[in-house]
Parts: C-alpha cells; structure tokens; sequence
C-alpha cells in the first residue's frame, strides 16, 4: 500500500476510531464505578477492585483498539513510541517536581494570610512515602490512565486540531470522565467542588501536552507528573475538604496561570509525534 492510500486510510478512520476509544474509555470506567457502591454492602473486596479497575479505561481501550486496528505490529510499535525515551531528563524532573513546587507555593500563600495547613501523615515517614508513591503509580491513576490520554488520544487529536485546541477538548473529556468520583463516598473527588477541579483538569492537560510535545511523543514524562500530582498532597496535604477549600483554589489558581502562560506562548513546540516513533498511533488498516 503506498504511503498516500495509508495517509488517506488514516484520515478516514480517524474519527471512528477516536470515537470507538472514548466510548470504550466510558463504558468500562463508568459501569465499573457505577457498580460498586452497588455491591459494596455484600462484598467490599469486590466494590473495592471494581472502584481500582475502573480507572484503567483509558488504557484498556487504547490498547484494544491499537491491537485490532494495527495488529501485533501496530500494538508494538505504539507501545515503543510510548515507553521509548528520547527526550532531555530535565523534562522528568520538571514532570517530578512541579506538582511539588505548585503545591508549596500555594501552602505558603494560604499560610501568609493566615491559613493552617494540617500535619501530614507521611511527613518524617519515608517509607509510608515511597509506599504511597509506588501504590500511585500502579493502581492510583498513572498506568490506568495514562496510555489513553496522551498516549493514544492525544496525538490523534493534535492530527486534527493542533496542540491548544487538543489539551483543552481532552482535559474536558477527562474532567468528565471523573464525573461518578463525584458521587462515591471516600474519594478526593467527592470532597471538592465539581466546577473547580473541571477547570483543574483542562489546565493541567495544557502541561500534559506541552511535556509530551518536548519528549517526542513518550508517556513517561505524563507517568511521572500524574504520580507526582497524586502523590505530593500526602507530603503537602492540600486537597479539597469541607473544613477549607482555600489552598486548593490557590492550586488551581496556580495551574491555570501556568496553562494560559503555555498557551499564549510563540514558541514553536516539536512536531506531533506518533506511533512507531513517527506518526498516528496505530491508525493504520491491518494490512496496511
């Protein structure tokens, strides 16, 4: 097949697949959360797996729809494109510690005006830390999730509609993906306010996208800023609550500042990277 019938093969599935994706993304993230408090009253081992797998949507369906639309081939070669690293590790740093910086800054201003921030658990306690990282990493969102948005959507998205207009439409979809967290007992989500952590998400996209512009298409910047970003309240506990909500709108107020900062910026970011290294993931026929 010659590279103009893939280039028109990619562009007319495109839409369906991205399509396909999100409505996989849903359907197996929402039946999973939907059905847990259900089943919470005869078994809360089965609620409490239920609530952990649903979180892992966003990756589950990429790798289905990358598997049947490119094949073995395709599945492996996006794979590569993600866990492949090329890019400067000052970008894992900035990934690592910036939730952390924002997450101090925004302490010490509600602390300035007279705020009380409460004693964290993990504090003194590097172990219970480095544990809490770990458990993050694997089960907290970052692997779940990750391998969806940036790592399949994202590209596709930026195919059709640049980098600025992609960060804004999927952190939307992303801050709705979160809606049913709104509404089970015991999570971050249901102690804050739904409008406030929506803006958080759209503005902490434009940051997803901007490091994973500068990382020539790899996941593992957004695996390290995810982990980070749910990991650092346990140091720095500022998280939504009904006690005080004033720290985590000074975060959010951070985070946006930064995000509209990116995106009025000039500077030219690299190339959209895709899969197989160079281009979309996997959007290819099989027998392309």
């Amino acid at each position: 097949m010659n590279t103009a019938t893939t280039q028109r093969n990619e562009v007319t599935h495109f839409p369906k697949q991205l399509l396909i994706f999100f409505a996989m993304t849903f359907a197996w993230s929402w039946a999973c959360w939907l059905l847990a408090p259900v089943v919470k009253g005869d078994s809360s081992f089965a609620a409490s797996t239920l609530f952990f797998i649903g979180g892992f949507g966003p990756s589950l369906a990429a790798i289905i729809v990358v598997g049947v639309t490119g094949g073995r081939a395709g599945l492996n070669a996006w794979l590569i494109r993600c866990l492949q690293w090329r890019g400067r590790w000052s970008w894992m740093t900035l990934a690592f510690l910036t939730p952390l910086a924002v997450l101090t800054l925004a302490a010490a201003i509600h602390i300035t005006l007279g705020g009380v921030i409460p004693a964290s658990p993990a504090m003194g306690n590097i172990a219970m830390f480095l544990v809490n990282f770990g458990l993050v990493f694997l089960v907290g969102g970052p692997m779940g999730e990750e391998f969806g948005w940036r790592g399949y959507a994202l590209p596709a998205m930026q195919k059709q509609l640049g980098w600025r207009a992609s960060s804004l439409l999927l952190g939307g979809i992303w801050g709705v993906w979160h809606l049913p967290l709104f509404f089970i007992a015991g999570t971050a989500q249901g102690n804050g306010s739904m409008p406030v952590f929506f803006v958080l998400i759209v503005a902490t996209s434009v940051f997803y996208t901007w490091l994973y512009q500068r990382s020539a298409g790899s996941v593992l910047p957004a695996l390290a800023l995810h982990t980070a970003s749910n990991s650092w309240p346990s140091m720095i506990p500022i998280l939504p609550s009904d006690a005080d909500q004033r720290p985590y709108v000074f975060v959010v107020g951070l985070v946006v500042a930064a995000a509209i900062w990116l995106l009025v910026r000039r500077d030219r970011l690299p190339p959209t990277p895709v899969a197989g290294g160079e281009c979309t993931p996997a959007l290819w026929p099989r027998n392309a």
